[in-house]
């Protein structure tokens, strides 16, 4: 997807996948500065270690403590997140999540990332749904105390009934992941047809919980759009060109077989 934009504008670059262990972060990331890179996107289980080495984080990568993407600005390196403002983007195209109330299940990184960006955008409340209390409760602090937004907990222990005024109904676990009829734990009598709902799960891409919201009248939207959109994000933080979505998304379909 990303060497597929680089081609595309006919830029001369490369992006190569590297494996680093935990304890070559630190030569790694001095590496990347001595070499001259542009930038370089960090995953598990680099995301909150690789701050340490440096220069300095964004706005949502300060909030959430966790970065995914590096880029370097005047000789400096920059830690960012993308992986909810990719959400965020894709989500855009639907509904604008200002003053709105969401409901999230889960409180894992991609979760944590989304509900920070929600934050940020304005989003009037947040429910965090999960089945572990610490995780949840520690992302509703953040959100409380960070970005003053209004938010809860709920403990997840089966079906969840999602509340009338709901406006976007997020999934932002890993059920459903290469798991065509895995179901997510929810009352799908309770979601109504003037909901949002979203899934961050890409394949595949049409998850057994966006068919279920279909069919009940709901807007939805899959996980494929926040993993084009953060890999957009990361192209422009690096190249400072606009790169084309269609020819990134068409890649990555391609990629998956979708």
């Amino acid at each position: 997807m990303i060497e597929a934009a680089f081609a595309h504008h006919g830029l001369p670059w490369r992006y190569v996948n590297m494996e680093v262990s935990p304890k070559e972060l630190g030569d790694a990331v001095r590496g990347a500065r001595a070499m001259g890179f542009r930038g370089f996107n960090c995953s598990l289980p680099h995301k909150v270690s690789v701050i340490s080495h440096l220069d300095g984080l964004g706005e949502s990568a300060a909030v959430m403590g966790a970065v995914n993407c590096v880029v370097r600005r005047d000789g400096k390196l920059i830690g960012e997140n993308t992986d909810g403002k990719g959400f965020l983007r894709s989500l855009a195209e639907l509904i604008d999540p200002r003053g709105k109330s969401v409901v999230l299940f889960g409180a894992g990184g991609a979760a944590r990332a989304i509900a920070v960006e929600l934050g940020l955008a304005g989003t009037r409340r947040i429910t965090i749904v999960n089945r572990s209390a610490t995780r949840a409760r520690e992302l509703v602090a953040v959100l409380r105390d960070k970005l003053q937004v209004e938010a809860e907990f709920v403990q997840w222990p089966g079906d969840y009934t999602v509340p009338a005024d709901t406006a976007i109904v997020i999934n932002g676990t890993s059920i459903g992941l290469y798991a065509p009829k895995a179901r997510l734990p929810l009352d799908a009598a309770s979601l109504q047809p003037h909901m949002v709902v979203a899934d961050v799960v890409f394949s595949p891409v049409r998850t057994a919980f966006l068919q279920e919201a279909a069919a009940r009248g709901c807007r939805t939207l899959d996980g494929l759009g926040m993993l084009v959109n953060q890999g957009v994000i990361g192209v422009q933080y690096w190249t400072g060109i606009d790169p084309d979505v269609t020819v990134m998304r068409r890649a990555l379909e391609s990629a998956l077989g979708v």
